[in-house]
């Protein structure tokens, strides 16, 4: 199956060393579908922090515009808060496909978050594909996506004024 929504440019992936084997598995079957990929790493199953690779996931979504991010760790709640501290990055974990395809559909999700030892692999495939395929409804959800935003643009000016002399 070709992916019909082939609008979006890249994907970059990222794990711990939990999300390890199931990152390598995601990357190797979106490849295999067409999907362009970049694999951020870790390029090793030893001990990662969820962080580091959940920021360098989501700092190139938000500086590739139309890109989107798939970061694995154990739960993929870790990478989840993590990818949501980086601005303009609407991180989501989904766990099954309905929360997948609300989370784009809805939310504009740009990172998609999984965990390795909750969801099973045929699971996260489908969970990913769903994802992909699904497209921003735009219209109400449009807007509360931009509400999303003025929150995010607000907290950032009050930590600006907070931070001034």
């Amino acid at each position: 199956m070709q992916y019909e929504n082939q609008a979006v440019t890249k994907i970059y992936a990222g794990s711990d060393h939990a999300g390890f084997a199931l990152r390598g598995r995601l990357v190797a079957h979106l490849r295999s579908r067409g999907r362009q990929v970049e694999d951020l790493g870790p390029p090793t199953d030893g001990s990662s922090d969820y962080p580091t690779w959940a920021a360098a996931v989501a700092r190139a979504v938000r500086d590739d515009a139309g890109s989107f991010g798939l970061v694995v760790c154990g739960t993929g709640l870790g990478v989840c808060i993590a990818a949501n501290k980086v601005r303009g990055v609407r991180a989501v974990d989904a766990w099954n496909l309905e929360g997948a395809r609300q989370s784009r559909g809805h939310n504009d999700a740009n990172v998609l978050c999984l965990g390795a030892r909750l969801v099973a692999e045929a699971d996260a495939i489908a969970i990913v594909d769903a994802w992909l395929e699904t497209p921003f409804e735009g219209g109400r959800h449009a807007r509360r996506v931009a509400l999303i935003a003025a929150i995010e643009s607000e907290e950032t000016r009050q930590e600006s004024q907070q931070d001034s002399p």
